[in-house]
């Protein structure tokens, strides 16, 4: 393991060298894979299924109207639209296109990719749109005009930063920007909320609420529910650990006092805090629901609507008119219920959600808390294509669109299996492929996360079945430790210094399908990105005999450094503080980059990265590519130009990426 870094000028991201040097490894990638006689009919069909016009185009309802982003082969870029229900019912709905964002690129020069915008309600007249140069995630922010479809002369406009931004009533907002020394958190995020008035300058704008440099960020937002209009500012002290405000009138602020670590939603009169530690007799991963005057008043009554055991977990919450919609999740399959609070608030009644089928994978896509009981629900599968469905709780369901086969599934099941850790813990995994009792071991690929208390749930992954199943290859997702599958402690027995865990049970899932007969380490690929991306280089540096090819996607690889670089500092909380000797002595060991040795043998492996990635640093996959080829190692290296975390801005590069990825892996595992 070593400490000297003689590729620090690989983190330039923009150095003339940095640069020359990417060009020199994009150069031989493409020699190696694009040159592929598979790659260019590969790369077709994936573009295929990404531009493909019968995709469901999922909305979010916003008055009389569902808004849709849509991307195609005819609109790289993107359009934002709207129809009505009636319209969108139809087998080919009419669209009124509010924004061109090709359009909008050409006449302006630049690569934009659309961010999202925030709808003025309740008239839903206008919106601020936030748009993305080449796809990082500091974006432009301008006020649109629905009606006319034109941006806002002299309208709400914000430079580019990591901004957050939202109305509080037609001539003013709440914001966090960039707007000089002081004003953004040592991770790069706003530090202060500003009450920033129609025609007047941002800077001089009514500054309400300020967290500290060493916080990740500062927030405030309206909630404008009729009847229940209230404002809340708050802090992010870390990845995990936040305090939420009651924002008066006299700009006096009330914590919601809850623990640190909670997670709070206030809507109407109920206030409901998710636990990520015990507290008040409930233990980690409940959901509490109280009565949001009485809490501020310091009453602690309350209701536990969710309670975990060793198997279940809560996935997820949301609210209609009258209802709140339940999504938990039993070894990592979904449940849905409706819970309704009594006349006076307590008292919750629960009942499934009538019209979900058995064994699919299912989720709220959206609904219209302020309005009405409507709930949008998207139902797939691993091999069943998504169906959209709309209802109402208490009334009748329908299936609105349903998303053709986009692979061929003959021959192939689904199973979940689990795997013995290295402490005796049981890790669930999925498999998606043919039977291997009749076929023997065959070329695999194994994707993983772990981090982040982020859960790998069923989907229906058309780009994986066309590029990897149908060529007779298997899939397989592990649900390890420092994900949510099973709640806050799954997530929190992988932190810091306990980080190892993801890693042996990654481990362990390998070896598991090698003692299952389905592959063979030979046969074995392994890919992840972002933190799955330090995922793949312990497995790279840890296990190397496990696998014989790695796919590493804008990866995380120096823990000594990752807090220095971009918005690292952000994930202290994930990881540890390398800045202190507590923390840096594990780091180190963590790091990737710092286990990479001459006298290993490494499988082949791929790291891929974007020069517009802004969260993290395109140098982590720079400099561990450079260090393998100095140490003699098997390594093709890929930078795209844009696409920010995403590696892709539009189809045509996502496709390019998937199919440098699965060129890369048959010819290694085939």
């Amino acid at each position: 393991m070593s400490d000297d870094d003689p590729y620090l000028w690989l983190e330039e991201i923009s150095g003339d060298d940095a640069l020359a040097w990417v060009a020199e490894r994009n150069a031989e990638t493409a020699d190696a894979l694009v040159a592929d006689a598979g790659f260019a009919p590969l790369k077709a069909r994936v573009r295929e299924v990404l531009d493909a016009s019968d995709r469901i185009p999922y909305t979010a309802r916003r008055g009389a109207y569902l808004y849709n982003f849509w991307r195609d082969a005819e609109h790289v870029r993107g359009v934002w639209r709207r129809t009505t229900l009636e319209r969108y019912r139809k087998d080919e709905p009419e669209w009124e296109v509010l924004l061109d964002v090709d359009a909008l690129a050409a006449a302006e020069g630049e690569k934009w990719v659309w961010d999202g915008a925030r709808v003025r309600r309740p008239a839903y007249d206008r919106a601020l749109v936030r748009l993305s140069r080449d796809g990082g995630d500091a974006v432009v922010v301008r006020e649109f005009d629905l009606g006319t479809r034109e941006f806002v002369a002299d309208g709400f406009e914000v430079p580019e930063a990591k901004t957050r931004i939202g109305w509080i009533d037609d001539d003013t907002v709440f914001v966090g920007t960039d707007t000089g020394p002081g004003s953004l958190t040592g991770s790069g995020y706003p530090r202060t909320v500003r009450r920033w008035r129609r025609g007047t300058p941002i800077e001089e704008s009514e500054l309400v609420y300020e967290a500290e440099d060493t916080d990740v960020s500062a927030w405030g937002y309206r909630d404008d529910t009729p009847g229940f209009e209230r404002d809340f500012v708050g802090r992010s002290l870390d990845f995990f650990r936040s305090e939420t405000y009651l924002l008066e009138p006299d700009g006096t602020t009330v914590r919601v006092d809850v623990p640190e670590d909670a997670v709070v939603d206030v809507h109407r009169r109920h206030l409901l805090v998710t636990l990520k530690s015990e507290w008040l007799g409930r233990p980690t991963g409940s959901l509490l629901a109280f009565d949001f005057e009485a809490f501020l008043a310091g009453d602690r009554t309350h209701e536990a609507l969710f309670t975990p055991d060793a198997r279940t977990a809560l996935a997820g919450h949301c609210w209609t008119r009258h209802h709140l919609i339940l999504e938990t999740m039993r070894d990592v399959s979904a449940h849905i219920e409706v819970l309704t609070p009594g006349g006076d608030g307590t008292g919750w009644t629960r009942t499934p959600l009538v019209g979900v089928p058995a064994l699919s994978a299912v989720g709220v896509v959206d609904t219209d808390p302020d309005v009405s009981d409507e709930y949008f629900l998207d139902v797939s599968g691993f091999l069943q294509p998504s169906s959209l469905h709309r209802g109402h709780i208490g009334g009748d369901t329908e299936v609105l669109k349903r998303a053709p086969d986009r692979f061929d599934t003959a021959g192939l099941s689904v199973a979940q299996h689990f795997a013995t850790s290295a402490d005796g813990t049981r890790v669930p995994y999925f498999v998606i492929g043919p039977d291997h009792t009749a076929t023997g071991p065959g070329p695999t690929l194994l994707y993983g996360y772990g981090g982040f208390e982020v859960s790998l749930t069923p989907y229906y992954g058309a780009v994986t079945g066309r590029a990897w199943l149908e060529g007779g290859g298997t899939y397989v997702i592990a649900n390890i430790r420092g994900g949510g599958e099973y709640g806050p402690d799954w997530h929190q027995a992988a932190l810091g210094a306990e980080r190892p865990r993801a890693f042996e049970d990654f481990a362990a899932v390998a070896r598991d399908l090698v003692d299952r007969g389905i592959t063979t380490p030979a046969q074995l690929g392994a890919s992840g990105g972002s933190n799955g991306g330090l995922l793949m280089g312990a497995m790279l540096t840890r296990h190397p005999e496990l696998f014989g090819a790695i796919v590493a996607q804008v990866p995380l690889l120096d823990m000594t450094r990752f807090h220095k670089l971009l918005a690292g500092a952000s994930w202290i909380a994930e990881y540890g503080d390398p800045d202190d000797p507590a923390d840096l002595a594990h780091l180190r060991e963590l790091s990737p980059y710092h286990r990479l040795a001459a006298d290993r043998t490494y499988p082949p492996v791929l790291l891929m990265t974007s020069t517009r990635d802004d969260r993290v640093h395109p140098g982590h996959a720079r400099k561990a590519a450079a260090r393998l080829r100095e140490l003699g190692h098997p390594v093709l290296f890929h930078e795209n130009t844009g696409g920010g975390h995403a590696g892709a801005g539009d189809n045509e590069q996502a496709a390019h990426n998937s199919a440098l990825v699965h060129t890369f892996l048959r010819k290694h595992l085939t």
